[in-house]
């Protein structure tokens, strides 16, 4: 599978080795052996994704994973429709600089509560520095969510990623937060 990847030196700037993942969307063998793989790695009922290509793998998982329920997307600014209160902004360190993003405590309340928390898969397609995706976790387990006049909390049970690019460290940085699951390591 490593073989589909392309690589993209100084993109999206200079000293960046950009990993474009499109290409197993172009091989419909592997892109199966993917969604196989991120089945049997997800144990929430819950999965939260960045937008946009996380969507396209973790999407497929409502329909080959028993046990998920519910996809929380994360998106970009004037991207999520929101009523008052609903939206959260996460201000997240990349790589490459920073950006922000956004999702909303009613895609969370739409999931499947475990007890007296939301227990969510956090899925992204490339693992660098880790920056986005503790942004997010933290973010969520900060949060409390109520539905029908009880209060839960939010807890990331696991992180799985397509590629990981082992010498930016973002495994480590997670490590402390929940499981991180990697299909290639770079």
């Amino acid at each position: 599978m490593i073989n589909t990847l392309k690589f993209y030196q100084d993109f999206p700037k200079e000293g960046i080795k950009f990993v474009d993942i499109i290409p197993l969307l172009q091989d419909k063998a592997v892109y199966k052996q993917l969604i196989d793989k991120l089945t049997q790695l997800t144990t929430a009922a819950n999965v939260a994704a960045p937008e946009a290509r996380g969507f396209l793998f973790a999407s497929p998982l409502l329909l080959t994973n028993e046990k998920v329920q519910n996809i929380i997307p994360i998106r970009k600014s004037g991207k999520l429709p929101f009523n008052e209160g609903d939206l959260i902004e996460v201000r997240i360190e990349k790589e490459y600089g920073f950006d922000t993003l956004f999702y909303r405590r009613s895609d969370i309340a739409a999931g499947v509560a475990e007890g007296d928390v939301f227990e969510v898969t956090l899925f992204d397609d490339v693992l660098a520095t880790g920056g986005t995706a503790e942004g997010v976790a933290r973010s969520m387990e900060s949060m409390r969510i109520v539905v029908d006049g009880k209060e839960y909390g939010v807890k990331i049970k696991e992180f799985i990623f397509l590629v990981h690019l082992e010498e930016l460290g973002g495994k480590a940085r997670l490590e402390s937060i929940a499981p991180v699951h990697t299909l290639m390591d770079i």
